[in-house]
């Protein structure tokens, strides 16, 4: 992974994110991207000299966006130095999630770093609004570091899955990636209904995940009778993990932990760095 994008709009909650990926790859000699995207707002379809205005505006926020990456990097040099750590600032006026396309694509980018922020009530969404359009629309990994999240390297990793889907090598390449840079062990968790046994389909599967994961250290763990998210936190709780891993084809099972949890019951989105993994 040399090739890594930190979209930041300068707030503690991306500075967080940023601390974080350094951290995680302190070891590695990587290349950070760092974006600063003001949005486009929706046309109007104003005339001409609305459109001029709009120009001078433009030319206004990225001489200011260029200044504030400038400090940015100025307060990236203050922490522990890392020679083999690289870092390249972009300020764009465009539609967020064109920008971000466009920016993995020309600098073909490995992994996506982004902030998110916590949820604080029961009307909020545990994932910003720009991270998940970032999950769901553009297909890179993604590792997204809540703003509780404190870092530590990473022992145990939590990959949930209902052994329906087949894995592409490539996803589980970026799992095995992310585990040996702190010699992480994977937690292969399976939630399923009481008295419910795994299908000779399933056990395929499993045995796959079993055969490709062989160089790495593994353990396959089952919970039953609970719902898919209570038993998501009672895992991480109780394992001590340290981030949790999901592909992002399994829709139906990776929506209900990321975008439509108990916000009243969970509560391991506000601490723990989640890596949503693509095709």
């Amino acid at each position: 992974m040399n090739q890594i994008l930190i979209p930041t709009d300068f707030s503690k909650n991306a500075w967080n994110a940023i601390v974080y990926g350094l951290e995680l790859f302190k070891k590695s000699k990587c290349t950070f991207h760092l974006l600063n995207i003001n949005p486009i707002p929706p046309y109007s379809g104003a005339g001409t000299a609305i459109r001029s205005a709009a120009e001078n505006f433009k030319d206004y926020v990225l001489e200011d966006s260029k200044k504030e990456l400038k400090e940015l990097l100025n307060r990236i040099e203050k922490l522990p130095l890392n020679t083999k750590h690289t870092f390249v600032t972009s300020a764009i006026h465009d539609y967020f999630i064109d920008a971000i396309k466009r920016e993995t694509e020309e600098k073909k980018i490995d992994l996506i770093i982004m902030g998110t922020k916590g949820a604080s009530g029961l009307k909020k969404v545990t994932i910003g609004s720009n991270t998940g359009d970032v999950i769901t629309k553009v297909k890179r990994p993604l590792l997204a570091v809540p703003e509780g999240a404190v870092f530590s390297n990473p022992k145990e990793i939590a990959f949930p899955t209902d052994y329906h889907i087949s894995y592409d090598v490539n996803v589980l390449d970026t799992l095995i990636h992310v585990a040996t840079l702190n010699n992480a062990i994977i937690r292969i968790l399976h939630i399923s209904k009481k008295g419910e046994e795994l299908t000779e389909s399933q056990n395929e599967k499993k045995d796959f995940l079993d055969d490709y994961l062989v160089d790495v250290a593994h353990s396959f763990h089952s919970l039953t009778g609970t719902k898919l998210e209570t038993a998501v936190q009672c895992f991480t709780e109780s394992r001590d993990i340290d981030m949790i891993a999901m592909v992002a084809k399994n829709l139906n099972f990776f929506q209900r932990i990321l975008f439509r949890p108990a916000v009243e019951e969970i509560s391991y989105h506000t601490e723990i760095p989640f890596l949503v993994l693509h095709e």
